[in-house]
């Protein structure tokens, strides 16, 4: 039913090279060929110009795959929704973000996959940007993600309220605290998220609010994995600003301290965001219901 160019164009994008893409295809080199210029004549376009290291996509031709893509996608949820129907079980794949994977979601996912819940579920962890395009794209079929949704093409509904706090190892002598202030903070060594996430994104901006600037505290780190920031902050190598759902488990077995900053309010929300066309309503329940379970002790 799709096309075989289109499936074309997609290998040879991937690839940057015919021969590689028809190895790829289990094609001849020329059928590929044909079927690239079989696309520009049928749309009056250049697809691919030839660089150093390989075939790269023109303007137009970035377009072409971005839509080609989408059709791939379309038609792969169009075979797994058909197979559904067949089945007692629905497959669903979920995106989530690299902080959603550090609290209970992952746990929360798994209690609601199986047979006795009626779900198959793929987890597929990126950045909110990229969970955005696989929604738009029909990649994914649902995303849990941080901070509040401006896209009016989806649907959403908020799952938790959380909020960044500063997390310090329990041998750190402001563990003993209460709070901390922010004159207190540009004196410890910071380990922080990258500047492109939602958390870094959110302290960074209430910062500037107070007419504070990132630049005049110690950053020591940037990493993107928060398991490795809060290994790094629970052996005293520095502290972080994290949000405080990603550190439960480790502040109920007192190996971090969470700490409040002084002045600083940076309150968001946990949303699951979906296409209007979603159909399996009964799976935003289970999730929300599930996640009230596994989090109450924490609560």
């Amino acid at each position: 039913m799709l096309s075989l160019k289109i499936k074309t164009l997609l290998a040879v994008a991937d690839q940057q090279n015919f021969t590689k893409a028809a190895q790829y295809l289990s094609l001849t080199q020329p059928a590929v060929s044909h079927h690239i210029s079989q696309l520009e004549d049928e749309l009056g376009i250049t697809l691919f110009i030839r660089g150093k290291s390989g075939l790269i996509l023109t303007a137009e031709g970035e377009i072409v795959v971005k839509y080609a893509r989408r059709m791939m996608a379309l038609y792969e949820k169009l075979q797994t929704d058909l197979e559904n129907a067949q089945r007692s079980i629905i497959k669903v794949k979920i995106g989530i973000t690299h902080t959603a994977e550090s609290n209970h979601t992952v746990e929360v996912l798994a209690k609601c996959s199986g047979e006795s819940n009626g779900f198959n579920i793929t987890i597929i962890t990126d950045t909110i940007k990229n969970l955005y395009n696989m929604l738009e794209n029909y990649e994914i079929d649902m995303a849990i993600v941080e901070g509040n949704v401006f896209d009016h093409s989806f649907n959403s509904v908020v799952l938790d309220t959380d909020y960044l706090v500063c997390i310090v190892s329990v041998n750190n002598p402001l563990s003993k605290n209460a709070i901390i202030t922010l004159d207190q903070l540009k004196k410890e060594r910071l380990i922080l998220r990258l500047p492109t996430s939602a958390t870094r994104i959110l302290f960074d901006s209430t910062l500037r609010s107070l007419n504070d600037s990132p630049e005049d505290y110690n950053i020591m780190i940037e990493i993107d994995n928060i398991a490795t920031i809060k290994d790094l902050v629970r052996k005293d190598i520095g502290v972080s600003v994290l949000p405080k759902s990603s550190c439960l488990n480790e502040i109920s077995k007192e190996k971090l301290v969470a700490l409040p900053i002084e002045n600083l309010s940076m309150i968001r929300e946990t949303r699951i965001v979906y296409g209007k066309d979603f159909s399996h309503k009964e799976l935003l329940q289970a999730i929300t219901k599930a996640y009230k379970e596994v989090t109450k002790e924490f609560n």
